[in-house]
């Protein structure tokens, strides 16, 4: 089928706080509204995702920032959120003492803006000055502002930028990089790329203004974006600048004065420096001083030899059919290298110098395990994540010497007691193995199942406690299904590069052939199917409906792409082409035209049932796909809910009491459509 046409009757709908557009929001919020919100089960959904959200016992994760450990901090009394900082020993405690530095409520009410907290980053050494970010509604584009740490204020004279994708850090107390949309630039081109992002990047100092400040670093228009970093390592200190040509590819330099040092290493590859050991993670095969090294390999270099073209080299890591390496950190002595063996998590740990591997003691079994936290320059403490499907989250302290403990965990927020997970592999279109988790109680044989995907960018799908959704599905009979399909990282980088542009359709193939896995296993049924996806996900889901229809009975489609004729004019779509292609290359869209959902959509096609979800403040994925996706599903006669959140940036929701209600809307859906009769306790 190809229905591709560039005549669009609902481009009006792209302009996003146009009265028309919100008009029709408005008129499309409301049904959906009245419809879903108005069941004491919904008022049941929304009350138990929200005490989720605003538990007072969940872990309130940190930061250690020189002698203090910082931690953000929402709940029910301070839905914006309180940012606040207190000590080991008290952290320790089982009622810490928080030092708060800065009332997001307080502030938005005094300034009467509608501020959503974007983060903080602090100067180092010292730690006593932070450049705080803060949005409206929710967005991507945020204010920056110096904040006097000691002091518990703004700076008169500080570092302050008005609202843009701005990316700023730290040279030295006085001084920062910083890249935002300038009103001039010196070589006359624009100040930010085609993605919307900075294309320059300026050396500012306090007191100055920052158009005036001198530009150390440009990239070009049709990159996504620039950046530049100060290593404050003692006795290393470098700096570093950088194009991300695409969003996989950059090339990268160091800065000595006027001086631009190329760091030739594959521009697709991951790098890091630290001391003078260079190290590099392969996403494509790399022949180096005569060796081949396969896609997700870690290699390491002497730094300053690397600059002068030795290739000399050691592997750290190699990489094999069911292994790959997802994450690295330092602490003063080890290298820790946290891996996936078919999505189980493994942590190992180098010493420096001697590259010998030491086991990490104190680590839970059969978890999930993410590094949180490390303090290379002083210390070996190290600070980890630990949690399974049906566990709730523990953080453990300690150190790579000496070994971890739990100091914090979680309350539960449902009864797994009789819940369990497995693990099963469907086979794909073209005989891949693709594996999915099913979580479920164990009376459970078949019923309502939500599946739930994403498949790209390199993004992999880890086990995790399921607090809301145990809540709201699993509890209450309903199956729930993470697929770990072609496009992420659970295997490596080809797990990812080869569902790229042309490949695209292996990720939708893999899905599919989950959702007929599934079923096969007598699971479920095609009408008792549904499945959910945000972003790329949600493309995910606009696929499902219109090439996979047959095998869903619902469909879940939060913030989503969904028009790929035009998603690269939206916003920061131009700074994915490297993911799904450029539809104005006539080759690229014949391939992005078999699957583009809003061109895709027939009125001869029956359709699952759909909730479609977006933000009018989600300043990267345009809220006009959701849009013109209803309305010409509307115009086809396919019944669609639309929900449109007026704020709330890419993540939906701009507090915890929007996110609760967002839930409970798909929940809600969901059990009206294809859990109508799921067996309930």
């Amino acid at each position: 089928m190809d229905t591709v046409t560039d005549d669009d009757p609902y481009l009006w709908l792209e302009d996003v706080t146009g009265d028309d557009a919100l008009r029709w929001v408005r008129e499309h919020n409301a049904p959906t509204v009245a419809e879903l919100t108005g069941s004491e089960r919904f008022a049941e959904l929304e009350a138990g995702a929200l005490e989720v959200l605003d538990n007072d016992e969940r872990i309130p994760y940190v930061r250690r920032r020189g002698g203090f450990l910082y931690n953000f901090w929402r709940d029910s009394a301070h839905p914006k959120g309180l940012w606040r900082r207190t000590t080991l020993d008290s952290y320790r405690s089982a009622e810490p003492e928080w030092d708060v530095l800065i009332d997001v409520d307080a502030l938005a009410a005094a300034e009467g803006e509608n501020w959503v907290w974007s983060g903080a980053t602090m100067n180092r050494p010292e730690y006593d000055r932070a450049l705080i970010s803060l949005s409206r509604g929710g967005a991507d584009a945020a204010v920056v502002r110096e904040f006097d740490v000691l002091a518990r204020d703004w700076v008169d004279d500080g570092f302050v930028l008005p609202e843009a994708k701005s990316s700023v850090s730290w040279i030295d107390r006085d001084t920062v990089y910083v890249g935002t949309d300038f009103v001039e630039t010196p070589d006359g081109l624009p100040a930010l790329t085609s993605s919307g992002y900075p294309r320059t990047v300026r050396r500012w100092s306090r007191g100055t203004d920052v158009a005036d400040a001198p530009t150390v670093f440009a990239g070009e228009v049709s990159d996504v974006a620039v950046g530049a970093a100060c290593d404050r390592t003692p006795g290393h200190v470098r700096h570093f600048v950088s194009r991300s040509v695409d969003f996989f590819n950059e090339i990268a330099y160091e800065l000595r004065g006027d001086e631009l040092l190329r760091i030739d290493v594959p521009t697709d590859s991951h790098f890091d420096v630290r001391h003078d050991w260079l190290t590099v993670l392969t996403r494509s095969p790399w022949t180096v001083d005569g060796q081949e090294h396969p896609a997700g390999a870690l290699l390491l270099f002497d730094y300053p030899s690397y600059l002068s073209g030795d290739r000399t080299h050691r592997v750290l890591f190699t990489p094999d059919a069911h292994t790959s390496l997802q994450d690295l950190a330092y602490t003063r002595s080890h290298l820790v290298m946290v891996t996936l063996h078919d999505v189980a998590t493994r942590v190992e740990l180098l010493r420096l110098g001697t590259w010998e591997s030491e086991p990490l003691n104190g680590l839970p079994e059969l978890a999930t395990i993410g590094v949180l936290d490390t303090d290379p320059d002083h210390s070996d403490e190290i600070w980890l994540s630990a949690s399974t499907f049906v566990q709730a989250p523990s953080l453990l302290q300690g150190s790579t010497s000496e070994g971890v403990s739990v100091i914090k965990s979680s309350p539960e927020f449902y009864d797994a007691s009789a819940v369990s997970a497995q693990q099963f592999f469907a086979t794909s279109d073209d005989g891949t193995a693709i594996p999915y988790f099913v979580v479920k109680r164990d009376d459970v044989a078949s019923g309502p199942t939500l599946l739930y995907g994403y498949g790209g960018f390199e993004n992999s799908m880890t086990p995790s406690y399921l607090g809301i959704a145990g809540r709201s599905w699993i509890s209450r009979g309903g199956i729930y299904v993470i697929a770990n399909i072609r496009g992420g990282g659970e295997y490596g980088p080809a797990w990812h590069t080869q569902a790229q542009k042309a490949g695209r359709h292996l990720v939708y193939e893999d899905f599919a052939a989950v959702a007929r896995d599934l079923v096969g296993r007598g699971l479920t049924t095609p009408a008792r199917l549904a499945a959910q996806g945000g972003s790329n996900g949600g493309l995910l889901m606009g696929v499902m409906a219109t090439t996979y229809p047959d095998l869903f009975g619902a469909l879940v489609c939060q913030v989503p792409l969904l028009d790929m004729r035009r998603y690269h004019l939206l916003l920061a779509g131009a700074s994915w082409m490297a993911e799904y292609g450029d539809p104005d290359d006539p080759d690229e869209w014949e391939f992005i035209s078999r699957y583009s959902p809003y061109q895709r959509l027939s009125a001869d096609a029956a359709m699952p049932e759909m909730l479609v979800t977006t933000s009018t403040r989600d300043d990267r994925v345009h809220p006009g796909h959701a849009r013109k996706f209803a309305a010409r599903m509307e115009e086809q006669g396919h019944p669609v809910r639309y929900y449109e959140n007026i704020e709330g940036g890419h993540g939906g929701a701009a507090d915890n009491r929007q996110a609760a209600f967002k839930s409970a809307l798909a929940y809600e859906f969901l059990w009206r459509t294809v859990g109508a009769a799921a067996p309930e306790r």
